[in-house]
């Protein structure tokens, strides 16, 4: 099989109807936080388990087409022993990985930040590729403020996101590629909707300097919201209608989904916002899906509380979320489906 026909084949897989991915690649300090707010101690064995839950949930391959890991998790097993990235292969779901290796402040520019995790970085796709990985992700984070992001910002994160597509293209794994820009602050929506339309118009410019073909990637960015202390709470209507105009604006109809980061906000408000962008605007030239992580896992945290008894309601709380996610993706999503669920 060919390079390209790997590549296609496996966006033919993610990309699916009614279907997203679900983003389970916490590195160990954050996974350690999301389980100190259940007051767990995140060892290896609890996070071996925590992640073996997950990707055993009965049903979760009806709603999501793929989980991205980290890169600990494609050695360990499910409690039968099996690789969990076979674990997830076997029901039809891909498997992929986190390979950027964290953030840290952009030299001479102070307030942008920068990802690393280039160097070796084809070598390590190759041995993440034998264990069967198919997709990989990478993330850069643009915090708002009146200078930034800066220019140089904007411009060294975007080289960084074409590099590491290039990459994975080369060795015929479909990246991620994840411009963040932060919630943090108090900017207005219109400001957040300024700077993402800057970051993604760089962020391709520089994917195709690389000749990254945009038929086997996939963009997982931020829906446009104000900041989490802006004063004014946006609509869900007004989030979609500027979300959609900048995305117009920015991303090519050649990329074949668009699967949103859910960036901090509520699971119920993830799973509406979604809903909304493909209830008004069933014609966008991509899929609008999910690629969550808190929004799908919140919930599952505080019913499973760390103890084995609770693994299937645990379970069952996953589904749910995939499930309303699954009905946003369609734009079919009811809030009277929280309750009656």
């Amino acid at each position: 099989m060919t390079i390209a026909n790997e590549l296609q084949s496996t966006i033919g897989q993610m990309v699916q109807l009614g279907k997203g991915i679900l983003a389970a690649d916490e590195s160990q300090p954050t996974i350690a936080k999301r389980f100190a707010s259940i007051h767990v101690e995140a060892t290896a064995e609890m996070c071996r388990s925590y992640r073996s839950l997950l990707f055993t949930a009965p049903g979760i391959e009806d709603y999501i087409s793929g989980v991205i890991e980290f890169e600990a998790t494609l050695a360990q097993i499910d409690n039968d022993g099996t690789a969990l990235p076979k674990v997830l292969a076997s029901r039809g779901i891909v498997p992929g990985v986190k390979v950027d290796q964290g953030k840290g402040p952009l030299p001479l520019s102070p307030g942008d930040f920068i990802t690393y995790g280039l160097d070796g970085l084809e070598e390590r796709l190759q041995r993440y590729k034998n264990q069967g990985v198919r997709f990989a992700k990478w993330r850069e984070v643009y915090k708002i403020s009146k200078e930034n992001p800066s220019v140089l910002g904007i411009a060294a994160n975007s080289e960084m996101l074409a590099r590491y597509a290039a990459a994975c293209q080369g060795v015929g794994i479909v990246p991620i590629v994840e411009p963040e820009v932060l919630m943090d602050g108090d900017h207005s929506l219109a400001r957040c909707a300024e700077v993402t339309e800057a970051v993604q118009k760089e962020v391709f410019h520089a994917l195709h300097r690389h000749h990254v073909a945009l038929e086997y990637i996939i963009l997982k960015p931020n829906m446009i919201l104000p900041g989490k202390d802006h004063p004014v709470k946006a609509s869900t209507e007004k989030i979609a209608e500027a979300t959609l105009r900048v995305l117009l604006r920015t991303v090519p109809a050649a990329v074949p989904s668009i699967n949103f980061l859910s960036g901090g906000i509520s699971p119920e408000e993830a799973t509406l916002n979604l809903n909304t962008l493909n209830a008004k605007f069933p014609k966008a030239p991509w899929l609008l899906s999910f690629s969550y992580g808190r929004a799908l896992q919140k919930p599952v945290l505080q019913v499973w509380q760390g103890r084995a008894e609770n693994t299937v309601a645990a379970q069952q709380a996953l589904l749910k979320r995939a499930r309303l996610n699954g009905a946003a993706q369609r734009g079919e999503y009811l809030a009277a489906m929280e309750s009656s669920e």
